[in-house]
């Protein structure tokens, strides 16, 4: 029944909600403690790749925030103002994080760039070390669980956190490795400003891979042109449904809002079309490509012309 639905779909949205609240929460106090031991480690280690290092995972904590307070509002069911739902809130908060992923990046690229023209006054300890090899650890697991997560509940910002959180791994390789060579040899200490550049230009890539599709949904793309033929395809093999044309679709944070034209025998009643129309509804929103929505409009099957 209706009501039933309703129930499924309300216990649906807050199991999804609790889900990431979790994961955001666990990445929260991940990163604060990171950050914290990472200050520690360069101020006991000498290190300023680590003391670096550190604020990186400070920022990891801001998106992890965004993601916490965001589901509340990104998960809320459609209302009178928002008859679609509140996904774009879910877009706004990933083009946030992959903004911040990238500045991230800009900023460790500078630093970087600088570090290759100073003379390194500074000889690390082992502390530094290790502190960044757990770093390295650790956010790998994060990410992975948080990436599973991500998908499993289709949630584009819970999967572009990921992706800050293996930033974030990333940026301790070259720390780590500073700190090792300049232990076997001080002179070495230049590896860090090299590959702390070369990382810099992989975060800016991890960030593209994220805005990127966040941006096309601002902008209202449509789902690509595979889907769109898969949504003809599940339309026509409705009973009574003899063609289907003018697939038109727009994402809703990660759901497709999908409208489009069915042709059915003119000889039909309103009725019969209505319910051909209410069966295609359901065949997309059941089997469709993430489809959450579709707006059916019937049309009488134009036979070929006699040739």
């Amino acid at each position: 029944t209706g009501y039933d639905e309703r129930v499924h779909e309300r216990t649906d949205r807050v199991d999804v909600t609790s889900k990431v609240r979790r994961v955001g929460w666990v990445g929260l106090v991940c990163n604060l403690l990171l950050a914290a031991a990472k200050a520690v480690a360069g101020v006991l280690g000498h290190s300023q790749a680590v003391l670096a290092d550190a604020l990186h995972s400070l920022t990891d904590s801001v998106t992890d925030i965004a993601v916490i307070l965001g589901v509340r509002y990104w998960s809320a069911p459609a209302d009178d103002d928002h008859p679609h739902g509140h996904g774009r809130i879910e877009t706004l908060v990933t083009v946030v994080i992959g903004l911040a992923v990238g500045a991230v990046a800009v900023g460790m690229g500078v630093e970087a760039i600088r570090g290759l023209r100073e003379e390194s006054r500074f000889v690390p300890s082992g502390i530094a070390l290790v502190v960044s090899l757990a770093s390295i650890l650790s956010k790998e697991i994060l990410y992975q669980w948080t990436a599973r997560v991500g998908r499993e509940v289709r949630s584009p910002a819970l999967v572009a956190n990921a992706w800050h959180h293996r930033s974030d791994a990333i940026s301790s390789i070259p720390a780590a490795l500073a700190v090792g060579f300049a232990l076997i040899n001080p002179e070495w200490a230049v590896v860090d400003s090299v590959g702390a550049v070369v990382v810099c230009l992989l975060i800016l890539q991890a960030s593209w891979k994220i805005l990127r599709p966040a941006v096309d949904q601002l902008i209202d793309a449509g789902a690509p042109a595979e889907e769109r033929r898969q949504i003809e395809e599940l339309a026509v093999q409705v009973d009574g449904v003899e063609a289907a044309h003018a697939v038109r679709t727009r994402y809703v944070g990660a759901d497709l809002a999908v409208d489009l034209h069915v042709e059915v025998d003119g000889g039909l009643s309103v009725g019969e079309g209505h319910t051909i129309a209410v069966a295609v509804r359901q065949k997309l929103v059941d089997d469709g490509p993430n489809v959450v929505d579709a707006v059916v409009q019937v049309e009488p099957h134009k036979l070929p012309s006699p040739g």
